[in-house]
């Protein structure tokens, strides 16, 4: 943890975790927030999908849901960063509170219900970047469209051209019905729609078009998941989105609110349906891994585990925002220590 964050966490933390996190955004929006020295290190350097990743410690969709900060993220020595979700229409979510700091747990619950700025406002955004760093979007649907691929096919007509990568989210917990189009003949029927809306777009080469799937998958589910995955040619999947589930660990008074956990509990979950779904998929669908990522430790399992890049978001409100440099900087000593030159050479190392 930095100096600056060490003298700014109990402030930030005297507030509840939605006032918190706006006053972060607002930090990070003035220039407030310390830059750290960039991470040049080649054995950490990701050529995916046609993009160059500098290194391949991410930020999740989750924290600059409205489009406001993601260059400012980047600087903060992200190898990419994921804005949204984003929905068609605006759309306030849920009422608050609705998101909860279990201090105690390292971790975190939402119950957001998809808040968001809208398709306009995101796309004015995002066209007003100069599209430096790598920016994927995370799409989601408002909570009362009744055919959730409508509203992914508009999101990708209006945001899909100033994306890097597109990530359709399937799986969060928090938007009635969502989870359910995680099976395999409404995924397919999606996937379908969704592809041909990416094949339209104007622009060449295309974004890669992602899913983001659910941690809480039965075996029998996650293995329709990586069929349809395979047998469509989806560039990767997103393993995985927040639970439901609460282990029996957590002692935090907020662990019974309703809503996604996240952050160091959901680590154990989260890895193993990771590697489930590489030996799944037999290693042929590139994979980004998120879910309990706090150190470098934990970063280098999800690679070790099938992920070919990975994501953190958790971790930041107890870490602060150079916890991806960090983890960076260790990375090189741990592939060394297994004897790995490059990073590519230790994705799926544990399933091999």
């Amino acid at each position: 943890m930095s100096v600056f964050y060490k003298l700014i966490r109990p402030l930030l933390h005297a507030f509840d975790a939605e006032t918190a996190h706006g006053l972060s955004i607002a930090a990070l929006k003035h220039g407030l927030v310390p830059l750290p020295a960039p991470v040049d290190e080649p054995s950490l350097r990701v050529k995916l999908w046609g993009l160059d990743f500098p290194h391949p410690i991410g930020l999740a969709a989750g924290l600059d849901k409205h489009i406001e900060v993601p260059d400012a993220l980047l600087a903060q020595g992200f190898g990419f960063v994921e804005v949204g979700s984003v929905t068609p229409k605006p759309q306030k979510g849920n009422p608050r509170p609705r998101l909860f700091r279990l201090t105690e747990d390292e971790a975190v619950i939402n119950r957001f219900g998809f808040n968001s700025c809208g398709l306009d406002e995101a796309a004015g955004r995002l066209a007003a970047r100069a599209r430096r760093g790598i920016v994927g979007i995370n799409l989601g649907k408002n909570k009362e469209t009744p055919d959730a691929a409508d509203d992914y096919v508009k999101l990708i007509a209006g945001l899909g051209p100033h994306a890097d990568y597109v990530v359709c989210n399937v799986s969060s917990p928090n938007t009635p019905g969502l989870r359910a189009l995680q099976s395999r003949e409404q995924l397919d029927a999606i996937v379908v729609r969704v592809q041909a809306a990416m094949a339209a777009l104007p622009v060449d080469p295309k974004p890669p078009l992602l899913f983001k799937i659910a941690p809480d998958l039965t075996d029998a589910d996650l293995e329709d998941v990586v069929r349809v995955a395979l047998d469509r040619g989806l560039a990767g999947l997103v393993v995985g989105n927040t639970t439901l589930s609460r282990p029996e660990s957590l002692s935090s008074p907020h662990a019974k609110e309703t809503g996604g956990l996240s952050g160091k509990p959901l680590f154990p979950l989260a890895t193993a349906v990771l590697q489930k779904t590489y030996r799944l998929a037999g290693g042929k669908i590139p994979l980004i891994g998120v879910g309990g990522v706090s150190d470098a430790r934990t970063a280098y399992a999800k690679i070790r585990a099938g992920a070919s890049l990975v994501q953190l978001y958790s971790a930041l409100v107890y870490q602060g925002p150079d916890l991806a440099v960090r983890i960076a900087r260790q990375l090189p000593a741990l592939l060394k220590s297994d004897g790995f030159a490059h990073v590519s050479e230790a994705v799926g190392a544990d399933c091999r």
